[in-house]
């Protein structure tokens, strides 16, 4: 690594010696890339065409790319909200939200972030890293505007905005009428402005690769000692970025750099360019954004700064110097190369089969014209007319002269047909390049047995091999645009300085940055992967129907397992699986006081007592009271039974009582009797009958 302690007089030899280093790199994988860009596009000038033979190119590479290209971006981008923002400190639920909101429906569809995206995903597949950049574009706008009729008042309040010069003006009388019906004359002023006012706005861009700079050492873009861009600006946009007018016209316009604008135009295909007449402020000028990490304040620590030049890399042409606080630039790739930060393209799993089987598909056309339009064998002087043989027309007759034999005069050679082991070849190759890059039919969302009759088991595996890749290149390439988001929100936050009100599901939301925490992580959201359609809205709905077992099993009041944000997630991901953009033009997201409200009515209704159960309750106590009741009688009539017995025995024993004192009173009253007479009486028997 160049060394990074730096004094002012020597900062622009160091930039120098670096920001070489990087277009000597640049230069070198420069090949690579305008071959890519050739074999994308058909153009094999490493294939030379035989005149008069088949030129047909087999499109291989732009093939896969097509291929797997829609379920990349299907995956990354197809999403109601492509990233998601997460709290990294207790309290910041609330403003991860807003962010989420902030970025998806606001800030990519204004700064062209889709476009930027899957412009890179592209470049990645095709020339192994794709590079994002973000930056707040601030300019100075001017426009001219011409008013017709206006009085004192007006012209007063138009000029008084210090934003306003007056270009143009002139006055005129208007004859008017006063409250009295007077005719008076009054003046009237037309004015021709300009206007200069400053705008900017946020901007997510893919760099074309022979633009960008890098060091050839790096393998994170954070720890690079130089990374930037060199392109070309009019000097009317510098103007505009509010450099000096003065010193941008002072700077000689660019020059020819041929490896540069060779990549710039086999990339663009035509460019129109100036004559010598091109207006100054029309003229380009080379254009220099570096982040250098450079020791310019001499504490032997290197620091990020940011230099801008214009022209060369030159002392007297540096624009602007400043500290900055990260990279903003971010590399995509769909297959990484170990401690490298260069990937891995399909073009590089491609072009050498594409050769390959654009030489094939030639020589097979070419046995095959050589079949249908076999070459003449002729005798001059037995052919009247020559031409009709030389160039053969549709019914035009060849004229032979007379008592010549026809077989002998004329004839064709036969051309055996070779070419049927090149078709076996050319499956070969197919079978080749799929199993070199993974990318099947099946990888672009297709089902395998939607093109063939071919078994489940088989259909399935053949779906998930060509998943696979399609995976892999998502979860890979998401790594890149998580740095990417994570750097936007910071700029967000860097420039926002006041609250943003738009619309948004057609209520007005309030926006403001300032309170955010710029250290929130991001997480793209990949959704359920790459597969088909049909197997994540079969994934979702099983997670539907869990749900729903659990919500009957545990109830919807205070269920330990299923909220109701985690139901309207899953119905999210449903409307997203079955290819719809959003879901809320079908389903309304629960909010935190919806969900609260939610709860509390359950929870009401919980503690309200339920009319079955209260009937059975009421069912439930009569009855007991009637089997109390019955109880109750039965008691009483038992002790009434038995106090009726008891009487009836007491009863009975005092009659047997007065019974046997009568007989004993009668026995005596008999004894006595016997006594005085002598006569014996006759017997009484104690306890006897009565009577």
């Amino acid at each position: 690594m160049a060394d990074t302690k730096a004094k002012p007089d020597k900062l622009t030899s160091i930039v120098a010696s670096l920001v070489r280093d990087a277009e000597s790199y640049r230069n070198e994988l420069g090949d690579d890339r305008d071959k890519a860009n050739e074999y994308f596009d058909g153009e094999m000038n490493d294939v030379p065409v035989m005149v008069g033979r088949s030129s047909v190119v087999s499109r291989d590479v732009r093939a896969n790319i097509k291929k797997a290209k829609p379920s990349l971006v299907r995956t990354l981008l197809g999403n109601d909200k492509v990233v998601e923002y997460e709290p990294v400190a207790e309290g910041e639920e609330a403003q991860a939200e807003q962010a989420t909101e902030y970025v998806n429906y606001v800030i990519l569809p204004e700064s062209k972030g889709y476009e930027a995206i899957e412009d890179a995903l592209t470049d990645a597949m095709k020339l192994r890293n794709g590079i994002l950049r973000w930056y707040y574009d601030k300019k100075i706008s001017v426009q001219v505007s011409n008013h017709t009729g206006l009085d004192e008042d007006a012209i007063t309040q138009l000029v008084a905005d210090d934003s306003v010069e007056v270009l143009e003006a002139s006055q005129t009388f208007e004859t008017i009428q006063d409250l009295n019906g007077s005719s008076i004359l009054t003046p009237v002023y037309d004015l021709k402005i300009k206007r200069r006012s400053e705008k900017g706005r946020w901007v997510v861009a893919a760099v074309p690769p022979e633009q960008f700079l890098v060091h050839p050492d790096t393998i994170d873009l954070d720890e690079s000692p130089l990374v930037g861009i060199n392109t070309r600006e009019r000097r009317s946009d510098l103007v505009a970025m509010g450099f000096d007018r003065k010193k941008i016209y002072g700077i000689p316009a660019v020059g020819e750099n041929d490896d540069k604008e060779m990549e710039e135009d086999t990339r663009r295909q035509d460019i129109f360019k100036f004559g010598d007449d091109m207006p100054k402020a029309l003229e380009e000028l080379e254009y220099y954004e570096l982040y250098v990490r450079i020791d310019q304040d001499d504490d032997g620590i290197a620091e990020l700064r940011r230099l801008i030049y214009a022209g060369a890399i030159k002392e007297e042409y540096l624009l602007s110097n400043e500290e900055w606080d990260e990279v903003p630039f971010a590399d995509i790739v769909i297959e990484r190369r170990p401690h490298q930060r260069e990937g891995v393209s399909v073009t590089d799993d491609t072009k050498d089969d594409q050769k390959v089987k654009t030489v094939l598909l030639r020589e097979t056309l070419d046995n095959l014209y050589w079949q249908n339009k076999p070459q003449p064998i002729a005798q001059e002087e037995a052919i009247v007319n020559p031409d009709a043989v030389l160039n053969p027309s549709f019914g035009k007759p060849i004229r032979v002269a007379s008592g010549t034999d026809v077989r002998a005069a004329l004839g064709f050679t036969q051309v055996p047909f070779v070419a049927a082991s090149s078709f076996q070849m050319l499956d070969y190759f197919d079978k080749r390049m799929r199993d070199t890059t993974g990318i099947s039919d099946a990888s672009g969302g297709l089902p395998a047995d939607a093109l063939q009759n071919v078994t489940a088991t088989a259909s399935a595996l053949m779906e998930q091999s060509g998943i696979g890749q399609t995976e892999l290149m998502v979860r890979t390439s998401a790594r890149g645009l998580k740095r990417m988001f994570k750097g936007l929100l910071k700029l967000i936050i860097k420039h926002q300085d006041k609250p943003r009100t738009v619309m948004l599901r057609k209520k007005w939301v309030t926006f403001d940055p300032r309170q955010w925490n710029a250290e929130m992580d991001a997480t793209p959201n990949v959704g359920l992967g790459a597969g088909t359609r049909e197997r994540d809205m079969a994934a979702v709905q099983m997670v539907l129907g869990v749900q729903e077992k659990l919500l009957a099993a545990y109830g919807d009041v205070g269920n330990p397992f299923v909220k109701p944000q985690n139901v309207s997630n899953a119905i999210g991901k449903l409307v997203e699986a079955a290819g719809l953009p959003s879901g809320d033009m079908f389903f309304t997201k629960p909010t935190e006081q919806d969900i609260a409200k939610l709860e509390q009515m359950q929870q009401q209704q919980a503690n309200q007592p339920n009319p079955e159960v209260e009937k059975a309750k009421a069912e439930a106590a009569a009855k007991a009271e009637k089997q109390q009741q019955d109880f109750q009688l039965a008691q009483q009539k038992l002790a009434n039974d038995r106090e009726l017995q008891l009487e009836r025995i007491n009863q009975e024993m005092a009659l047997k009582r007065y019974q046997i004192e009568q007989e004993l009173q009668l026995k005596s009253r008999q004894s006595a009797v016997q006594a005085l007479t002598g006569e014996p009486m006759s017997h009484v028997s104690i306890g006897g009958m009565p009577g």
